[in-house]
Order: structure tokens, then C-alpha cells, then sequence
């Protein structure tokens, strides 16, 4: 890959520095406008390189969404830190997950946001972890009760056949199908099949907080992330009678082809998956993820979070934010939203003396432990 210089911005312990040759993702929460990243991307790892096909068209962002988590686009977001570019870029040239710890709050899954929104990589899929989600349930769904429904009970007879004078009693041609009763039609790919899907260019997936998951998650994931590919039993079974199945992906109206019941990816996708440091995973997991430990925000990064969200605020809150980062020290850790919200009811008009401005800081900065 050709060296692309960018301009100079602030780290966070050692002032001005240059944007390294080799980055791609630049940290800025702004989309790229001099540049593609299907031009500027190396090719991956000979043991990263996948072949999955047909190649799939891209996939339009969800702006609301992403403006929703990040705010609008146009305005000075600090960089940050080099460091933590540097662990993102890596995870991008090697095709690896990128495992994000650090405590609730400060903006662990905003990372593949930022990351989809500033590479132009589409909508982001989200993996919610629950004590109940599996390997199976990230990769497909199968409605079984649905399809025998649809076999069983919604068959339609063929028309009779006209016979000049009246009927002569034979049957009419045999039942067909109604349509939807293809077995296709009762697969929806979850988030990590849809992300596996055989894209030019890597989709983001953020699974988020692994920490709630059932202790053999972690292990169940190496395969596929190891290999880019998985089945679908249902629709192997079926292969014979149906080939090629379209079926539902976890994009809305979203359906793609599947082959023989067999999904292979071409662009690994930019996995981030976020974790609260409540437990530790196992070593061959760990091995197969870039680790980056994120650091609470600095003072210009949350000024810049209250310019991305409210208009004509910049400059307003800069006491509030340092009683913030103050108060946070104290208590163990805030949320950034703690912050928001005491930003939009004071931008709101909401006012009061000293003593009660403060009782209402005190209810919404409770610490993260409820603890009083």
C-alpha cells in the first residue's frame, strides 16, 4: 500500500503528531472524501484471504442510526489517541477481530460506528450478547414451525380441468406449493451470518458486551472466525430440491442467495467486540483478536460529543465537563451519557438556583454501581 500522509493532530500525552503512513482509518469520526478504501486497502494475509462469491453489492448506511450514536458529520472531532488507531488499523490489515475493554460507558461500541461511517463500510450489524445467545442464533434462524405450516396446511389444489358438457369425475392436477413455502423463506441470517456474507468490501459487525455470554461462546466462535464460512443444515439437507436458497439476511428487506446451504465470506468483516473486563476468555480466543484497552474520554473529546449532538453549544459547557471528569474520578467512572443528558436539560431551559442544579446533577451522575 502507497503511503498516505494526513494532517497533523493532537494525541492525547504527546501534543501534535503526523497521521502515520500507514494508516487507512484516521480516527476522525468524518467520512474520507480523498480516497476509497477498496483502493487503498492491501490485499489480506495468505491465511486471511477467503474466496466466498458471488461478490455482493455494498450496503447503504443507516444514517439515522449512525447519527443517532455519533451526531451529524461536518463538525471538529478530535482525533484519538495514535495509539489506539494504530490497534484499529492493525486489526483492519490483518482481517482480525478487534476486542474492546474498558469500563461501561465511555464509548466502547461507538468504535464501529465511528469505524463504518469514516471507511463508508454501510450499515453497522449488531450482536447483542445475552446469557442466552449462541453461536447459532448470531449466525441463522430457522422458523421450523413456519415451514411445516406452510407445507401442511397451505397447499392449494390446480384448477379442475374443463370438460365440454360438465366434469368427468377425474382428479384435478396435483397440489403445488403456495409461494413461501420454499424452504429459503424460513432462514434469516443473524448478524454474524450477514456479515460473513461474500461482500467486496468488509462489513462492520459490533458484537457487544461478550461478557454476558454463556461461558462456551468465546470457544464456539473460534471456527468461524478462524475460516470465514459456516453451513446452514437445513438448507444442505435440502440442496437437491432447492439448491439455491434466497433467504433473509439481519439488513431490513435485506435477501441474498445461498448455495448448497454453504456461506463463505470474501472480505473478512471489521468485527468489534466490546467487553466490560468482568471475565477473562480464553487464551485461543484472545489470540485471534487485537486487543485495545480504551481509555475514558478526554475533556475535547467530550466537548466535541456535546457539538456533535447540540447545535450552536460549543464553548457552554466546558465547566460542566470538567466537574464531570472530576466527579467521575471520584466515583469510580461515569457514562458519557450521564453527561448528554445534563447538557440537553440545561440547553433545554431548565434552571434553578446552585443548590438545586446541583441536587439534580447528584441524581443523574449517580455512579455506575448504584451505590449512592
Amino acid at each position: 500500500m502507497s503511503g498516505v500522509h494526513h494532517p497533523a493532530d493532537k494525541d492525547r500525552t504527546t501534543g501534535p503528531v503526523t497521521s502515520r503512513s500507514w494508516w487507512i482509518y484516521r480516527g476522525t469520526g468524518q467520512p474520507l472524501t480523498d480516497i476509497r478504501l477498496g483502493d487503498v486497502l492491501p490485499k489480506p494475509p495468505g491465511w486471511r484471504t477467503f474466496d466466498g462469491g458471488p461478490v455482493l453489492p455494498p450496503v447503504p448506511p443507516d444514517s439515522a442510526e449512525t447519527d443517532r450514536r455519533l451526531g451529524r458529520t461536518g463538525r471538529a472531532t478530535p482525533r484519538q489517541d495514535a495509539h489506539d488507531i494504530d490497534l484499529i488499523n492493525t486489526a483492519l490489515l490483518l482481517r482480525r477481530p478487534l476486542l474492546v475493554t474498558g469500563r461501561p460507558g465511555i464509548g466502547k461500541s461507538t468504535l464501529a460506528y465511528l469505524i463504518a461511517r469514516e471507511l463508508g463500510l454501510g450499515r453497522v450489524l449488531h450482536w447483542g450478547i445475552t446469557s442466552r445467545s449462541t453461536l447459532r442464533s448470531g449466525l441463522y434462524e430457522y422458523d421450523a414451525i413456519g415451514r411445516a405450516q406452510a407445507s401442511l396446511g397451505h397447499l392449494r389444489p390446480g384448477p379442475a380441468p374443463a370438460v365440454p358438457g360438465g366434469t368427468d369425475g377425474t382428479p384435478g392436477p396435483a397440489a403445488e406449493p403456495e409461494p413461501g413455502s420454499r424452504i429459503g423463506d424460513f432462514v434469516r441470517l443473524g448478524p454474524l451470518g450477514t456479515a460473513l456474507l461474500p461482500y467486496e468490501l468488509p462489513r462492520v459487525l459490533l458484537v457487544d458486551e461478550l461478557d454476558k455470554s454463556d461461558i462456551d461462546l468465546p470457544n464456539d466462535l473460534l471456527h468461524v472466525l478462524d475460516n470465514g464460512t459456516y453451513t446452514i443444515p437445513e438448507l444442505v439437507r435440502a440442496r437437491r430440491r432447492e439448491p439455491v436458497s434466497h433467504v433473509h439476511t439481519d439488513d431490513p428487506e435485506g435477501t441474498v442467495p445461498v448455495t448448497d446451504g454453504l456461506v463463505r465470506c470474501r472480505a473478512f468483516p471489521f468485527i468489534v467486540i466490546t467487553s466490560n473486563g468482568e471475565r477473562q476468555f480464553p487464551p485461543a480466543f484472545l489470540r485471534r483478536c487485537v486487543r485495545l484497552d480504551v481509555s475514558p474520554p478526554r475533556e475535547d473529546q467530550l466537548a466535541a460529543m456535546i457539538a456533535a449532538h447540540f447545535e450552536n453549544q460549543e464553548g457552554r459547557h466546558d465547566a460542566m465537563i470538567r466537574q464531570f471528569i472530576e466527579r467521575g474520578r471520584d466515583h469510580g467512572g461515569l457514562a458519557t451519557d450521564q453527561l448528554l443528558n445534563a447538557v440537553y436539560l440545561r440547553s433545554a431551559g431548565v434552571r434553578g438556583d446552585d443548590e438545586a442544579w446541583g441536587e439534580l446533577l447528584e441524581a443523574l451522575w449517580r455512579r455506575l454501581s448504584g451505590a449512592p
